[in-house]
């Protein structure tokens, strides 16, 4: 982040002067360089700024200092040199000449990017966020270089069409040497890639999915009976979501290869391997710079590769197997043709990993929470239950997706679910591009290098937009309802994001809700197990990009 130079230089030197002896000037000059370099060109890899920093107080002590090269004069070097360093680096973040000075923040985030790095690592990013902007406002300094944006207008001009491309967070979770993602581009590329994507989610194609939807429900029910003896059964929930999620996924983007919901468990541990990545991903994504270097380390490079080996294996099986269907992989690997260029294994295999890690945890991640609203809200639920025997009687296919477009009260309860629990809490981070002016944004100015959060969980809860916005209130989202809601803004809505990089599988997502809760509900009666502690389970949810759930208890009883 760029100021004016004359103007910080002077302050610099003023730093400088009271930490280094006044005879060393070839040192002082030497920190104003690198001052000036690491605060206006990020770097995009650790690799050369480590070996600079390592070598340059040695190079100082032999070449400018002279004398003898002892260990304490060699830990006085390093001592001086990066303490003078990074403090001149804080005093400038904190000054009024950094060009993020007018936006508020917690002090220690505008000096170090290390306490995102905490929260993140704790998974409580999406409340660290929403306690900033019930102190700050809708504006946040979250880091040196990087804003939370909770302001409706601001987002959907971030997010819309002519808004800012993605962030280097993107990047986290792919190796050089794998083919990116449709997550991980940009511009034109990305267009190319939600081309083939919006035919794998057009209306046509989730016809085609929906035998395959309602296979998987039907299996995840009949699993569910099976679980007492007495006619009723406990159950984690969440653990059966996870596995129908994984099992319908598998079927859909590879043709198959997942069988969880017949074993009852992960038995290969995809679901531990995927939470893994996604915790390693979001955390090194906080601090881009590092990945490079962490490629390095061959524990990490070998977690990365094995991931994409899977995912590569996943595809020469569909392959191998021919294309029995028009599922999500035949269209991502452009078996019709279509497409001027044919996609690699690889480059499919990228893609459609990506679809089972998406759909996978968000659909599940929303389903628990669903079933936790309305079990909390006995007065909701009863609605629910009404509402689908009054559509879907006696003899009626539950999961018949005609049917569920007249549950408008279960979508109403959908819908306030990823208001308060949104699929992806924090979401990734948008960028000024470096080496632009920088943009105004509803109004205010946005310089060059600045990364942006615009995390859905803290604006769904944003008074400005909702009333009551901490309460499970679906009746908000009904037209005709006989309650009344001063705020009710469905702009600051975004489970699904906005604008050309929205959820391209948001479609196949309700179709999927739909299908689960609508075939839940009319098989069981449900509510909590005995002695589970209901208020509680929220406090077990963790944020990595994907949201991590704690086990949701139930009693099952056959209606």
């Amino acid at each position: 982040m760029y100021s004016p130079p004359s103007i910080w230089a002077a302050v610099l030197g003023v730093v400088c002067s009271s930490i280094l002896p006044e005879t060393d000037v070839p040192p002082k000059s030497f920190l104003q360089i690198n001052h000036f370099f690491f605060h206006k060109y990020e770097p995009s890899s650790a690799n050369v700024p480590f070996l600079l920093l390592l070598v340059q107080p040695i190079a100082l002590l032999l070449v400018v200092v002279g004398g003898p090269l002892t260990c304490a004069r060699l830990v006085w070097s390093y001592a001086v040199f990066l303490g003078s360093l990074g403090l001149s680096i804080a005093v400038y973040r904190l000054s009024p000449f950094h060009p993020l000075a007018q936006y508020p923040g917690p002090a220690i985030g505008k000096v170090t990017k290390l306490w995102s790095v905490w929260k993140t690592a704790h998974g409580y990013k999406y409340l660290y966020h929403k306690e900033l902007h019930d102190r700050y406002g809708p504006y946040v300094r979250t880091g040196p270089n990087e804003l939370s944006i909770i302001d409706a207008t601001a987002v959907s001009q971030i997010l819309g069409f002519g808004g800012l491309e993605k962030g280097r967070y993107y990047e986290s979770g792919r190796h050089s040497a794998t083919p990116p993602s449709i997550v991980c581009v940009s511009g034109e590329a990305h267009t190319a890639k939600r081309r083939v994507w919006n035919r794998a989610m057009s209306s046509a194609a989730l016809r085609e999915y929906e035998p395959l939807i309602a296979k998987r429900a039907s299996q995840l029910i009949s699993r569910l009976r099976g679980q007492g003896s007495d006619g009723a059964s406990d159950v984690d929930l969440v653990h059966w979501l996870d596995l129908f999620a994984f099992d319908l996924m598998g079927d859909l983007a590879f043709g198959g290869g997942f069988e969880m919901l017949r074993d009852g468990r992960d038995v290969d541990g995809v679901g531990e391997r995927i939470r893994r990545f996604m915790k390693a991903s979001f955390l090194s994504g906080q601090v881009p710079w590092i990945l490079g270097t962490l490629h390095l380390f061959p524990q990490v490079g070998r977690q990365i590769q094995e991931f994409n080996d899977f995912g590569e294996n996943l595809a020469i099986q569909r392959v191998k197997n021919g294309a029995g269907r028009m599922d999500i992989w035949y269209h991502l690997a452009d078996e019709a043709g279509l497409e001027k260029e044919k996609p690699t294994l690889e480059t499919s295999a990228a893609d459609g990993i990506i679809a089972v890690i998406a759909a996978s945890d968000t659909t599940a991640s929303t389903l628990s929470s669903l079933v936790w609203f309305l079990l909390s809200y006995p007065e909701y639920y009863r609605r629910v239950q009404q509402e689908l025997d009054s559509v879907i009687v006696d003899g009626d296919d539950p999961f018949d997706a005609n049917k569920h477009q007249e549950l408008h009260f279960l979508s109403a309860c959908i819908n306030e679910t990823m208001r308060l629990h949104p699929p992806l809490p924090t979401n990734g981070t948008r960028q000024v591009p470096l080496g632009q002016p920088g943009r105004h944004i509803a109004g205010r100015f946005i310089p060059e290098g600045t990364s942006i959060y615009s995390p859905a969980y803290a604006l769904h809860r944003n008074p400005a937009y909702f009333s009551h916005p901490d309460q499970f209130l679906p009746d908000r989202w009904l037209p005709g309802s006989s309650l009344k809601f001063e705020k009710h803004d469905t702009s600051a809505f975004i489970p699904f994001s906005l604008g050309p990089a929205n959820c391209v599988g948001q479609k196949l997502a309700r179709r999927e809700l739909f299908v689960v809760l609508s075939g839940l509900f009319k098989a069981f009666e449900v509510r909590f197990a005995e002695g589970f502690e209901a208020a509680l389970w929220p406090e077990g949810m963790r944020d990595s990009f994907v949201v991590e759930r704690a086990p949701l208890q139930m009693r099952l009883t056959p209606r």
